[in-house]
């Protein structure tokens, strides 16, 4: 089945000698969200731009529904919409107006009904006759969403599309998306917002440096790079491990009230009943124990530190 991006050994070095990019491969599917995840300078924003074809790869090749971006240009760029992270609208203009130019740029009939339903999804047709200037930042943001789905892309790219948004925008967009992929849309958004990625995304991929670290399910990911935590809260506190249970990876927590015990959940034996075997046997009373599954976050920070 065709893939709605391939990217084939796609490297960018500017002229200044700095790469950008350092043999990027990468398929997306068809109707999937993609989180990209990586911090500032590591190449999010080249790859987008490579692919929507605003900026000339140095070497490789993407294909967007099987057009080559550079041989097939205007049929690839008419398949993608783009948010970018920098707030660019006509301030002059109204919502309207601005949303119904941008579906004429791609050719595109107009579609009265369609840019009012764009428009309601994004809470924006109450704004529809204002003039850009007087709306706030997170509505700004939101019209330059209106921008690009105009045209009924198949593929969206969102380059940073809460940045500095309120919380309760950034829930309301994330619905918006999850319509969108419903509908077939396929999503492609980069954010410094893991909780964002944990949320929406049905994959992940970090980039650092310019290198793609990796591409994995966020399930699947969580399940392979995640770590877990078993507090164990003590009736009677510690100061200091006895010889017994420094073969574990405890640490002691809340002035001695409890211990810490990290493990992989990959492991066949996780070695909790072991170490609560041997806090019995140190006659260490247990008061009460939980456990927490280590976080997007710390999968993508740790991923980060290793790569460096």
């Amino acid at each position: 089945m065709q893939h709605a991006i391939s990217v084939n050994k796609l490297t960018k070095t500017y002229d200044g000698g700095f790469t950008a990019l350092q043999e990027v491969n990468l398929d997306i599917e068809n109707g999937e969200i993609l989180a990209l995840l990586g911090p500032n300078g590591a190449g999010k924003t080249t790859l987008i731009s490579i692919i929507c074809g605003l900026v000339t790869p140095t070497t490789g090749s993407v294909t967007v529904r099987g057009n080559d971006i550079i041989r097939d240009y205007r049929a690839a760029r008419q398949l993608i919409g783009l948010v970018p992270q920098e707030l660019y609208v006509e301030t002059f203009e109204t919502v309207w107006a601005t949303v119904n130019y941008s579906r004429g740029l791609f050719g595109k009939k107009p579609d009265p009904a369609l840019c009012e339903k764009i428009l309601r999804d994004l809470s924006l047709w109450d704004k529809k006759d204002s003039r850009i200037l007087t709306l706030s930042g997170g509505m700004k943001r939101r019209v330059m969403i209106a921008k690009a789905l105009a045209h009924e892309p198949q593929i969206l790219f969102l380059d940073e599309p809460t940045a500095g948004v309120d919380v309760e925008l950034r829930k309301e967009m994330w619905q918006l998306v999850r319509g969108l992929r419903d509908r077939g849309v396929t999503i492609i958004l980069t954010t410094h917002y893991i909780e964002e990625a944990e949320e929406i995304a049905d994959r992940v991929g970090v980039i650092n440096h310019g290198r793609l670290l990796l591409v994995e399910e966020k399930a699947e990911l969580m399940r392979k790079l995640g770590r877990k935590r078993l507090t164990v809260a003590l009736s009677t506190p510690i100061n200091v491990l006895p010889q017994m249970l420094t073969r574990y990876d405890l640490a002691i927590e809340d002035g001695g009230r409890q211990l810490v015990y990290s493990y992989n959940t990959q492991d066949e034996r996780t070695g909790i009943g072991s170490l609560l075997a041997d806090l019995n046997r140190e006659g260490i009373p247990v008061k009460d124990l939980d456990t927490e599954q280590s976080s997007l976050e710390d999968i993508f920070v740790s991923l980060v530190e290793e790569a460096r």
